[in-house]
C-alpha cells in the first residue's frame, strides 16, 4: 500500500529477501500528482515492476500523464500528453552502483518521485504548441488570431520575406 499523499514512495522491503527473479508490479491511477516542487502531473498513470536481481532492485516503470504548458505560438496555456518508461537498478551496496548512483535505502522505501520527475521533463518539447494548425498572435496588435480575426495580414509588403513571397507568385 502506498502513501496517498507520496503515492511514488513504495515499500520494498519485501522483495530484498526474496529469491532472485521475484518481482512485483505497482500500478498507479491518480487524478493528480506532484513531482518535484515545481511540476504537477494530471491524470497519472502507469505502472512499476520492481525486480530482485543479485545486485539490487530493477525498477522497470512506465508512466503517462499531463502536464500545463504554456503555446509558445499564442501563449495559451494547453493541456501537453507526456509518456514516458525507465529502467533504473536500485543496488544492494556501494559496488553494485550504476551511474545513476541509486542505492536501496535502509527503510526499504524507494521514492520514485525524483526520478519520475526527470524522465517526466526530459519528454516535454522544446517549443511546444497547443495545436499542429495554432496561428499565434498578430505580429501587429497582438491578438491571438485563433480567437479573432483582427484584419491584419502578416507577411506583407513591409516583410522582410515579401521579395521572396513575389519570387513564388511568378
Amino acid at each position: 500500500m502506498t502513501n496517498p499523499r507520496r503515492p511514488l514512495r513504495l515499500n520494498v522491503g519485501f522483495l530484498i529477501n526474496q529469491p532472485i527473479g521475484v518481482s512485483r508490479e505497482f500500478l498507479f491511477d491518480y487524478p493528480e500528482i506532484k513531482a518535484g516542487e515545481d511540476t504537477r502531473l494530471t491524470n497519472f498513470s502507469g505502472s512499476a515492476r520492481i525486480s530482485r536481481t543479485p545486485q539490487g532492485l530493477l525498477v522497470q516503470a512506465k508512466f503517462e500523464a499531463s502536464l500545463t504548458m504554456e503555446c509558445v505560438r499564442c501563449l495559451e496555456t494547453y493541456q501537453q500528453r507526456l509518456g514516458w518508461e525507465f529502467t533504473e537498478l536500485y543496488a544492494f551496496s556501494r559496488r553494485s552502483v550504476t551511474e545513476s548512483g541509486l542505492l536501496v535505502p535502509e527503510d526499504a522505501h524507494i521514492d520514485l518521485e525524483p526520478l519520475t520527475r526527470d524522465y517526466a521533463l526530459l519528454e516535454v518539447p522544446i517549443n511546444p504548441i497547443c495545436k499542429e494548425n495554432c496561428r499565434g498572435l498578430c505580429p501587429v496588435c497582438g491578438e491571438n488570431m485563433n480567437q479573432v480575426d483582427c484584419g491584419h495580414r502578416s507577411g506583407g509588403a513591409d516583410s522582410p520575406f515579401a521579395v521572396l513571397k513575389s519570387l513564388t507568385d511568378e
